[in-house]
């Protein structure tokens, strides 16, 4: 009998991508350091796997078929994804925050922050390893955006992926630099996509993929894209985890006569905003949700609504409100004074507020959310 470690990597990963029974999908929202609020979650989601399988060194990467995430989403994946335990990158994290968002530019026309400390923190993190390397466990896909050709690029380590044998060179961390490489922030990355080429990448976000579950769950389905897992209920389980939201709302009066230069600060927020809540009501009209949440006023929460007839996965969503009203739930009422901080994209002054938040909010993962989709 062969032993499981002699076996080529390719041919392992895709042992475990096409084995039959339910498959298990994740989803991370970018937020920059808000990060550290999805991680209070994915420490409750390691939990309950761990006590529900009786494995209590279980890794998410164990459990997860497909591991995806935009912009700081993606350097969680990446860390989930070559098997990190939660608690080590929890700590990845939190010492790279402040150093990340330390140093400003001097020329601060090209980008609000130096990207030198970042790809020194990924290098750190990643290495040399590449998308088609070993080390990966489990499925990936890092979104990014290529801004030369303005197209959406969900990066795979699929080795059936159509573009698998470019793009398997890639190093992750140039990978994740390019997801994370949010305007203004940043200064675009530029990455090696074939001999030869190169393309100009910046955030993820900066499309309808800021939080990425739909376009997993596309992944995961679609014949265009390589795993081709079946849809349904009991076939499919997708959990994907935010990095806070809260109503926006403005001044009329002074966004009516606002200047030009103010409209295109808030055009960013606006798209993802929308983007988000669009991902947000298309899954919880094709799925059966044990977590479901106001759209808005009109529509509800969906309960009644199922678009196609029979729910096309399961769908568990957490997320936490940064505002006034979900401190308070929280017990964290002393946070409200910083609320302006705790939703900020950048600054690593709030990473242990944002974790408190992230540990707090978490008490709404339940094992039965997850039930049916406990690995054996």
């Amino acid at each position: 009998m062969t032993r499981p470690d002699a076996v080529p990597h390719p041919e392992r990963l895709l042992a475990r991508l096409d084995a039959p029974g339910p498959k298990r999908v994740l989803a991370l929202d970018g937020g920059g350091v808000r990060g550290a609020i999805a991680l209070g979650f994915l420490e409750r989601i390691e939990g309950c796997f761990r006590a529900a399988s009786g494995r209590p060194d279980l890794r998410l990467a164990d459990v997860f078929d497909l591991i995806g995430g935009t912009s700081t989403g993606s350097i969680l994946a990446a860390g989930l994804a070559i098997g990190m335990e939660v608690h080590e990158l929890r700590r990845y994290y939190t010492e790279a925050g402040p150093f990340v968002f330390a140093k400003r530019r001097l020329r601060f026309w090209q980008s609000l922050y130096d990207a030198r400390p970042l790809i020194d923190t990924l290098r750190e993190g990643f290495g040399e390893i590449c998308l088609g390397g070993p080390e990966i466990r489990t499925g990936l896909c890092i979104v990014t955006k290529r801004a030369d050709t303005n197209s959406l690029w969900p990066l795979l380590n699929h080795p059936r992926g159509r573009y698998y044998e470019r793009n398997r060179q890639i190093r992750v961390r140039d990978a994740v630099r390019a997801s994370a490489a949010a305007p203004i922030m940043f200064r675009p990355a530029s990455v090696e996509v074939g001999p030869g080429q190169s393309g100009v990448f910046v955030d993820g976000g900066v499309s309808m993929a800021n939080n990425p579950a739909l376009l997993l769950f596309l992944v995961a389905t679609l014949k265009g894209y390589p795993f081709h897992w079946p849809a349904g209920e009991r076939d499919l389980l997708l959990v994907s985890v935010g990095t806070g939201t809260w109503e926006r709302t403005s001044d009329p009066v002074a966004l009516a006569g606002g200047h030009a230069f103010r409209w295109l600060a808030q055009l960013p927020e606006m798209l993802i905003a929308d983007g988000s809540a669009l991902v947000e009501t298309v899954l919880q009209a094709i799925s059966r949700t044990p977590t479901p949440s106001t759209i808005d006023r009109e529509v509800g929460d969906l309960g009644d609504d199922v678009l196609l007839g029979q729910p096309a996965l399961r769908y568990v969503r957490y997320n936490v409100r940064l505002d006034a009203t979900g401190l308070h739930e929280l017990g964290l009422a002393e946070l409200e004074p910083r609320l302006t901080e705790l939703r900020s994209l950048s600054g690593g002054t709030a990473i242990d507020a944002h974790t408190r938040i992230g540990r707090a909010a978490a008490r709404v993962v339940r094992p039965e959310h997850l039930s049916g989709f406990i690995p054996g």
